[in-house]
């Protein structure tokens, strides 16, 4: 008799019959369970059925996820994936038309299942499919199926995107520079092209030319999200896999096609709010824009070249209002003199030769164009600058030329210029998508600022770094409020001057404030296990509310879900996929699957998951990697997860170290830590206000030389 672990009770369904309520022993081959069910109705031919789950997923059960059928289970016994893949193969050839749509409509349900596509790639059904599009004889129902039905068979990554012909690639091509298409079709059709771009960098070739951006733009201008998405995904696409030297190219057709008016007008200031997948494509497109300066910021300045130097001779004439003097005027030393005094009025480093300043890279030569460009487009704000420091005493100055190389590096940094874009990140600005220049505006912004601070500060030069501090807090602080405009950055960061950012600084200081006092720190320890007890209890709470995960697949974003929830007596999490983000709280009686708390064995994290040494994009992803973690339970089986954020990463990994026993050692408990503590030491010291507390305790006096001043009560 094998020991009650190996034994799952589920509930089997077959058409037509009453459910059986059965014992499946784990450790019988999975042919041997079917062999008896198919004889308990009486059924011949076994090898020919297969069980796969009753719910909406539809999944087969093979030997590789049996250890994933729970207590309670809903078993269907049904023909086997290579029955049914060969049966829906005819079945998608048939002649009549309404035969044929309902093969197709399966055909797309039963394809998210990766062992029926297996059996259904093996019959050569994607070169089906292919020439079913290449042909050109379906259309509307018919042919939305089928590029369903393709889209979910290559998700699986059994098939190499390399494989597919021009003729096909045309065709896809062909459904998204029609103006009136079909919306599923349409819909299916960018993401196969979005999908053909970022997997091979030959199919890139031929993608690039049979689309335009010309043929994409009306795409954005119409009101499905959907189709704006997938669109603004092609594009992001295109721009990711290009060659470096087309990207500026690539980059200045955007700019004439007027993309980001039209993504401003039609997507950003929608009445139809922004779901998390269009800012993530977004936000991907304002990395990918951004990251054009790159090279610019990695190119150290040539004192040699005369270009490059005449740039700094245009800010000296645009500063001083003067002309180049003919070579004859003056003596040499002379106009050197002159030159030195100009470049040290600018506020450059090395007065004798400017250019030495934008040798360091970052910002390199990006410095200089900066500078340029608020010269030229901002003259009267730069005059000012420039004049008003050159006329003040030589200590308070705020060098113009040093502030804006540090202030660009600094620009550079805050926008992650040159990093890839994340996975899960969709922190797009609206305000970068209202103007064409909109990093040299934001430069010419933060300039003035930095001017204004410098005077509100009355720094010198000694102080230079101080203020690049204070700098870089407020625009943090304003990028936050994510401005929808230049004009609101500019009047948020009027509101932070310096006055008020020391206030809120006080005012955080004083939460976070750590008495370092002998008997405060006795105290901290005594109230430190009570509040460690209160955080364990919040994460375990978390975790019975449970949150929903996104499956994310190294081959491109799809928005499926999975729901993982701890039950109320702490002794399961239950789980299970969903078809759709939940927009509440998942019942446990909708998550069908369990594992018990008492089988995990250990929470891994980071590159040690299982399903980040997979071969695959994943791995390669810094921040896809910081969001991993995996349950070990029974034999070296695990439950993956990839955490929607930072926050519910720590959520989950404190609760299940928590579950296990273990110290719960993430950056948020340790700020939860911080947090509490700080309160409860300042409620519980609230009476002591005004009161120096002693260092060391007041010495204890001698005892008396007798006790009679005790009083008997009796």
């Amino acid at each position: 008799m094998p020991p009650p672990s190996d034994i799952v009770k589920v509930a089997i369904e077959w058409p037509g019959a009453f459910p059986k309520l059965m014992e499946i022993d784990q450790k019988k081959p999975l042919s041997a369970i079917i062999k008896e069910v198919c004889e308990g109705w009486s059924l011949g031919n076994h090898e020919n059925f297969a069980l796969q789950n009753a719910d909406s997923t539809n999944f087969y059960i093979t030997e590789k996820n049996r250890n994933d059928i729970k207590n309670g289970s809903i078993l269907r016994l049904t023909t086997s994936p290579s029955q049914t893949a060969a049966q829906l193969h005819e079945r998608i050839q048939s002649s009549s038309m309404d035969a044929k749509l309902e093969a197709l409509k399966d055909l797309a349900n039963s394809s998210r299942d990766v062992t029926f596509a297996q059996e259904f790639i093996n019959l050569d059904g994607i070169s089906l499919l292919t020439q079913m599009v290449e042909s050109g004889t379906d259309f509307g129902d018919l042919l939305s199926f089928t590029l369903t039905a393709f889209v979910e068979l290559m998700d699986h990554g059994i098939v190499s995107w390399d494989t597919f012909s021009v003729a096909f690639i045309k065709k896809i091509a062909g459904y998204v520079n029609k103006s009136a298409m079909d919306t599923a079709v349409l819909q299916r059709s960018l993401a196969i092209l979005e999908s053909m771009v970022l997997n091979s960098q030959d199919l890139y070739q031929k993608v690039a030319q049979e689309i335009t951006i010309g043929q994409l733009i009306p795409h954005l201008q119409g009101t499905d999200q959907d189709i704006q998405t997938y669109t603004i995904a092609v594009i992001n696409a295109l721009f990711l896999k290009a060659p470096e030297d087309k990207r500026q190219e690539m980059a200045h057709i955007l700019a004439q096609k007027q993309l980001r008016s039209i993504i401003l007008s039609n997507v950003i200031r929608s009445p139809k709010p922004i779901n998390d997948e269009m800012a993530h494509q977004l936000y991907v497109l304002q990395v990918l824009t951004f990251n054009l300066l790159e090279d610019r910021m990695m190119t150290k300045m040539d004192p040699q070249d005369q270009a490059q130097r005449d740039i700094i001779f245009e800010l000296r004439r645009i500063a001083f209002d003067v002309e180049c003097e003919p070579n004859n005027s003056g003596s040499i030393e002379k106009r050197k003199s002159m030159y030195t005094r100009d470049y040290k009025k600018l506020g450059f480093i090395n007065h004798v030769n400017p250019a030495m300043d934008f040798t360091q890279i970052p910002p390199g030569m990006l410095a200089l164009d900066n500078m340029l460009y608020f010269a030229r487009h901002h003259q009267d704000a730069y005059i000012r600058i420039v004049l008003e420091n050159s006329s003040r005493e030589d200590k308070h100055e705020c060098p113009f030329g040093r502030s804006s190389i540090e202030l660009t590096k600094m620009l550079c940094e805050t926008l992650k210029v040159g990093e890839l874009p994340s996975e899960n990140c969709h922190d797009f600005h609206p305000m970068f998508f209202t103007h064409d220049r909109s990093f040299e505006e934001f430069f010419c912004i933060c300039i003035q600022l930095l001017n204004k601070t410098w005077k509100e500060m009355r720094a010198t030069s000694e102080d230079f770094n101080k203020v690049m501090q204070v700098v870089r807090d407020q625009i943090m602080r304003a990028l936050t409020q994510k401005p929808n405009s230049l004009d609101q950055l500019k009047s948020r960061l009027q509101n932070l001057s310096y006055t008020e950012i020391l206030k809120i600084r006080q005012s955080e200081r004083m939460n976070q404030e750590d008495f370092q006092s002998r008997p405060i720190l006795e105290l901290r320890e005594k109230i430190q296990p009570e509040i460690m007890e209160l955080i364990k209890q919040q994460r375990l709470n978390r975790l019975c509310d449970g949150t929903c995960f996104r499956k994310i697949s190294s081959r491109r974003r799809q928005d499926k879900f999975w729901y993982c929830r701890l039950s109320p007596n702490h002794k399961v999490l239950h789980y299970g996929d969903l078809e759709e983000s939940p927009q509440g709280e998942v019942s446990h009686d909708l998550l069908q699957e369990k594992l018990p708390v008492a089988d995990i064995k250990a929470v891994v994290t980071g590159k040690d998951c299982p399903h980040m040494k997979e071969k695959g994009a994943l791995k390669q992803n810094k921040e896809v990697l910081e969001l991993a973690f995996s349950v070990l339970y029974e034999s070296d089986e695990y439950l993956n997860f990839i955490a929607p954020d930072k926050h519910e990463y720590c959520v989950w990994t404190d609760g299940l170290n928590a579950l296990l026993g273990k110290e719960m050692t993430s950056d948020f408990t340790k700020s939860d830590m911080d947090t509490l503590l700080s309160m409860e030491m300042k409620l519980r010291l609230l009476d002591l206000e005004n009161i120096q507390i002693p260092e060391a305790p007041p010495p204890i006096p001698k005892e008396p030389s007798n006790y009679d001043f005790v009083y008997d009560c009796n």
